[in-house]
């Protein structure tokens, strides 16, 4: 059975499940493992050390607590393990960086980057982005309710938090650090996958005009099943087009990036599965139910009069 001939709706109890099974597994990580929150959305301070040698972990968290600081775990990238990230939870003063970046340049011969935030900051932050992802879905739903309908526009908005609640699990789970980047990347993911779900709403719209009139479920299966089929292969060549180079720079880019590009990874799959396998049926089972009541508000009204 290919892409074009499988039958979407049929198995829209599956994956309608596989992602509730997904979201309370997702609600149970982040209550355990909880969230990696980085500095940006907390309090604190980041260290980023390089070297022209290779850096040890015990040797990061030595210089550390020789300065009186007890710090998280640090991690550590580059070719040859050269670049080391630490956080502190203390707010430093500008004497106590001077001071560090001091006893860093010492032991690693390359003066540090260090960056502060304080809890204010923090809060700050942490509500902006809040906001920044409310606003955009909102503008989302406004945008699809006039292009299409309601309906439409409130399971493009499901499908939307269902990618981003996936990526926000696989960073809990995998404990990885959430940073301004991470909200980046949730927004782009969340234009990505709007693109590749108005795709396949706008096929449905044109093949629902050769319906005069709904009048069984069957009809809508046939139309969301055969709109999929018509968008899917372009839905996949688009994600693949776009996973190569994210690919590449999860292989290749500074870890400067590497949260963008996790996240990147992450949703564009969580974006083309929700678009394909959730959007569109979830929108097909809503419709029928509001065709229904639509039917028993005309039958009652007669009766009534």
């Amino acid at each position: 059975m290919s892409f074009k001939t499988m039958d979407y709706m049929k198995l829209r109890r599956f994956f309608f499940t596989l992602s509730s099974i997904l979201v309370i597994l997702g609600i149970v990580s982040l209550f355990v493992f909880k969230m990696n929150l980085g500095i940006d959305f907390s309090s604190g301070t980041r260290v980023d050390i390089r070297a022209d040698h290779s850096i040890s972990i015990n040797k990061v968290s030595q210089v550390m607590e020789d300065l009186g600081y007890t710090p998280e775990r640090p991690t550590l990238s580059g070719n040859n393990n050269n670049f080391a990230s630490v956080n502190l939870n203390e707010v430093l003063t500008k004497e106590q960086v001077n001071t560090l970046q001091n006893k860093v340049q010492d032991e690693f011969g390359i003066k540090p980057s260090v960056s502060t935030v304080d809890p204010t900051v923090g809060r700050e932050l942490a509500k902006n982005a809040f906001w920044a992802v409310l606003i955009s879905s909102l503008f989302i739903i406004i945008y699809v309710t006039i292009r299409f309908e309601f309906l439409q526009g409130l399971t493009a908005i499901l499908a939307l938090l269902h990618d981003a609640f996936f990526i926000i699990t696989v960073f809990s789970l995998l404990h990885i650090e959430i940073n301004i980047v991470f909200i980046a990347a949730v927004l782009t993911i969340i234009g990505y996958s709007i693109n590749d779900t108005i795709v396949t709403f706008d096929r449905i719209r044109e093949n629902m005009k050769r319906h005069k009139k709904i009048r069984s479920f069957d009809e809508l299966k046939e139309i969301v099943n055969k709109s999929i089929q018509q968008t899917i292969v372009r839905s996949i060549n688009t994600v693949l087009t776009v996973l190569l180079p994210v690919i590449a720079l999860l292989i290749f880019g500074s870890p400067s990036i590497r949260t963008f590009t996790i996240a990147m990874f992450i949703g564009l799959i969580a974006g083309t599965y929700s678009s394909i396998f959730i959007a569109s049926p979830l929108w097909a089972v809503l419709k029928y139910r509001h065709i229904e009541k639509q039917n028993k508000k005309k039958k009652v009204q007669p009766q009534q009069s």
